[in-house]
C-alpha cells in the first residue's frame, strides 16, 4: 500500500486561504445595479440610433 504524506492536506488547504483572502479586496457590485446599469446604456444606444438615424 502507498505511503500517504503527513503535509500535503495543509498545503492544499494553504492555497484555498490565499484565494479567499484575496477577495476580500475586490469591488463588490449588487447584481441588481449591473442589470439596471446595462438597460440604461441599451436604452441610450437606441435611444442615439434612432435620433442620428432620423437626422441624416
Amino acid at each position: 500500500m502507498a505511503k500517504r504524506e503527513s503535509g500535503s492536506g495543509l498545503m492544499s488547504s494553504a492555497g484555498l486561504m490565499r484565494y479567499f483572502e484575496a477577495e476580500d479586496s475586490a469591488i463588490k457590485i449588487d447584481p441588481k445595479t449591473v442589470v439596471i446599469a446595462a438597460v440604461a446604456l441599451g436604452a441610450i444606444v437606441i435611444f442615439l440610433n434612432f435620433t442620428v438615424a432620423h437626422t441624416l
